[in-house]
């Protein structure tokens, strides 16, 4: 059972990637279709894909984190501390943009969860360097998420008034 752990720490981040699947399929097929996005956003059919990958990466960090300071003790209080608050603003994200269609609250957002992975990085790194080093291409397609969530909302301008 020592497999137990891994296999769910790994499992976990995808719980809310499921979530913010549900809440997107329709939204895509609907809404999305009619805002205005940048001719270099990846194609919708790459960020299930992508998800995945990313969310089973963290996932793993997050044990070997878990694994290197003897489970959930002092020592983990701040690494899994902040990789909870990441995992929490990453599941937040997709209510927000697909969901409510608040486009600017969710480019606030986006930046707060890039700011949180950069902060989780940074306190895994003493503790695991491959869990810290994990998280790169997590944090690169947030900052590609964040610029496409940016142009979007700057390309969109009456959605936000619209809703509120």
């Amino acid at each position: 059972m020592s497999w137990l752990p891994m296999l769910g720490l790994t499992a976990l981040p995808h719980l809310g990637g499921l979530y913010g699947g549900y809440v997107t399929r329709k939204q895509v097929k609907t809404w999305y279709t009619t805002l205005n996005k940048p001719s270099w956003r990846p194609n919708n059919a790459v960020f299930p894909i992508v998800w995945t990958t990313l969310y089973t990466g963290m996932g793993y960090g997050s044990y070997l984190v878990w694994k290197e300071c003897g489970g959930f003790t002092e020592d983990a209080v701040v690494p899994l501390g902040f990789y909870g608050l990441q995992l929490a603003l990453n599941w937040a994200w997709t209510p927000i943009f697909f969901g409510a269609h608040k486009l600017k609250m969710a480019l606030i957002e986006i930046v707060m969860l890039t700011g949180a992975v950069g902060a989780t990085m940074v306190s895994w790194y003493p503790v695991n360097r491959t869990a810290s080093l994990l998280l790169t291409p997590y944090l690169a397609w947030l900052c590609l998420a964040t610029s496409l969530n940016y142009c979007i909302w700057r390309d969109n301008p009456d959605e936000d008034e619209k809703e509120e």
